[in-house]
């Protein structure tokens, strides 16, 4: 009767929930992984800490000076900060996952020293990164790596 029938469109709602959960974890890992910036200079890898994302550099082409010493982030407007090496650096944070993209997150630039707000999607198998200053905006678009 009606009993069996609430029991089955619960279980077929509960299906379809957790259906909906795991297609947009997956859809939320997809930006997880290493990726080449469009200049080829360096790779960030983007990983997952609780609910947000994140990105360090893992990879320079030139990460050493002429006397191979580790290039740091001496535009850091924190000059307590300047020594730090630019590999290993975190240059991404804060993103969440919403509307199929990653949002709400900074990029920051270790060339200028300047932070800016970014959104990332993915089109295409790339990764379209684009940092906004007022209504300016530049993308990139970085390749996934193994």
């Amino acid at each position: 009767g009606i009993t069996y029938k609430l029991k089955e469109m619960k279980k077929i709602i509960l299906i379809i929930a957790i259906f909906a959960f795991t297609n947009n974890s997956f859809a939320q890992q997809q930006i997880v992984g290493k990726w080449l910036a469009d200049d080829g200079e360096g790779i960030t890898e983007i990983y997952q800490q609780d609910n947000h994302f994140y990105g360090k550099i893992i990879w320079l082409k030139k990460p050493n000076d002429e006397k191979e010493k580790p290039f740091t982030d001496t535009e850091n407007p924190d000059k307590s900060k300047r020594i730090q090496p630019l590999l290993g650096l975190v240059i991404l944070k804060g993103f969440v996952y919403k509307n199929n993209q990653w949002e709400n997150g900074t990029i920051y630039d270790p060339e200028s020293g300047k932070t800016y707000t970014c959104t990332i999607w993915i089109s295409d198998g790339k990764l379209k990164v684009r940092g906004y200053w007022g209504i300016f905006y530049q993308t990139q678009t970085w390749t996934k790596t193994k």
